[in-house]
């Protein structure tokens, strides 16, 4: 049970991930989204900001699930998993169950993935 709750959790982040950026680039593109997205989010993001952080969600997400450099893709989306879930707990509070989820898996994954760090907090 142990081991494979990190790779669960790995996979359901990086779908996440995966889905969010591939619906960002589908809004960027004038189409109509696939999942359901935040008008406000996507109202703040707007031209290169939604294209980086899009992309970031996309790249890390494929990490995610191909299990490749997966600290490396915790340490590139922590700041957007704070970001999502301060989002949604201060604009768009009607999305804000993905934000605590996204939240949760982060800090889940980067506590199971804790050894990976330990060599970044010696002095």
């Amino acid at each position: 049970m142990t081991r494979t709750l990190p790779v669960f959790a790995r996979i359901i982040l990086g779908l996440i991930l995966l889905g969010a950026g591939v619906n960002g680039y589908i809004v960027l593109f004038g189409f109509k989204p696939i999942f359901p997205t935040s008008p406000a989010a996507m109202e703040l993001l707007q031209g290169y900001l939604l294209v980086l952080v899009k992309t970031v969600e996309i790249i890390c997400g494929l990490l995610f699930l191909t299990n490749r450099f997966v600290p490396l893709a915790l340490t590139a989306t922590a700041p957007l998993a704070v970001n999502i879930l301060t989002f949604h707990l201060f604009v768009d509070p009607d999305m804000l169950a993905i934000g605590l989820i996204v939240a949760i898996l982060e800090v889940y994954l980067l506590w199971s993935y804790r050894r990976s760090f330990r060599q970044l907090m010696t002095m």
